[in-house]
């Protein structure tokens, strides 16, 4: 067995298994629907969103909306082989089976040895 194979067990058996670090959750990207595939959604971090405005006596109508990034992982294979691009919109559920998707952006992804590394940024209030 290679190194890229024992990996690859590896992220299968450990990382992705639902019954240690991963959940099942519903993954919309790019028109498709993933169903119920093992992800690690990890970081929750939330920002002040920046005021993009030269005029500073003009009045921020965006006050109380925060940046907040994710972190998904995820296998390759789960997402029928499509890498997400920078941009693009990414929707996922907030639990196994549920009918409530959370919109985000995809910021930056890194595939690795069938696993994809993923930041995702939202706006929220």
């Amino acid at each position: 067995m290679s190194f890229k194979d024992a990996a690859a067990a590896a992220i299968s058996a450990v990382f992705l298994n639902t019954e240690e670090f991963a959940e099942r959750r519903t993954v919309i990207y790019d028109g498709e629907t993933y169903e119920d595939i093992p992800v690690v959604l990890s970081g929750r971090k939330e920002q002040e969103r920046k005021v993009l405005s030269f005029n500073t006596s003009s009045k921020d109508r965006g006050e109380g909306i925060y940046k907040v990034t994710h972190t998904l992982h995820c296998a390759l294979g789960d997402l029928g082989g499509n890498q997400p691009e920078k941009g693009m919109r990414i929707a996922i559920n907030d639990e196994e089976g549920g009918d409530f998707f959370r919109r985000f952006y995809v910021v930056s992804s890194l595939e690795e040895m069938g696993m994809l590394h993923v930041e995702l940024e939202a706006l929220e209030e």
